[in-house]
């Protein structure tokens, strides 16, 4: 006779967070394939994986609400997801030279930019003050995911549309600003319970 999961157990395995563990393995699949940046079947098996990842991206949160299935392992594990996949490709594809020169600024902003939000959020945390996602940050996601899409398809991309990674970079540089405009809301979030202390 089998017994019934536990109601946590169930939660852990919810197709949202299910959905949120794949993009946390998607992470090194990618990373191994832009280990080899000249072939154009690793660059285009790595964007697969990558949009995979990042459509999965919108369908766990929007699940997990809909079906009212949302979960601490969740709101734990989402943004920590989002992080590992944005963070190992920016660096993969600096290391191939895919982002190069004054582009570099751009990453670093973002890179930048998620250390502070978290900083923040594990800050607020502990204030017991939630800190929503903003419109300007939802914009900031969207062109950031493809800029980075772009990029990965990279010189293969090239064969296919002509221009590909120029518009990869234009886009990495919108994120970049939008990055510091949500990112000063943030901070500004944040220094205001620090003021108020």
């Amino acid at each position: 006779m089998t017994t019934a999961p536990t109601p946590a157990r169930s939660k852990h395995f919810s197709l949202p967070n299910m959905l949120t563990y794949g993009r946390v393995v998607a992470v090194p699949i990618v990373v191994a394939l832009l280990y080899w940046p000249e072939k154009d079947w690793a660059r285009w098996t790595a964007l697969g994986v990558y949009a995979v990842a990042a459509i999965t991206d919108f369908f766990d949160g929007y699940l997990a609400r809909a079906w009212q299935q949302q979960s601490m392992m969740g709101r734990m594990l989402d943004p920590i997801a989002d992080k590992l996949i944005v963070s190992a490709c920016l660096l993969m594809l600096a290391a191939d030279g895919a982002i190069a020169g004054w582009s570099l600024a751009a990453a670093v902003i973002i890179l930048c930019r998620e250390i502070l939000v978290s900083g923040l959020r594990e800050f607020l945390a502990g204030l017991r003050v939630s800190m929503p996602v903003s419109a300007v940050g939802r914009w900031k996601t969207t062109v950031q995911l493809l800029a980075l899409g772009f990029l990965i398809a990279g010189p293969a991309g090239e064969k296919v549309l002509p221009g590909t990674e120029l518009i990869g970079l234009t886009l990495l540089w919108i994120s970049a600003i939008l990055t510091i405009y949500s990112g000063w809301d943030y901070l500004k979030a944040g220094l205001k319970h620090v003021s108020e202390d």
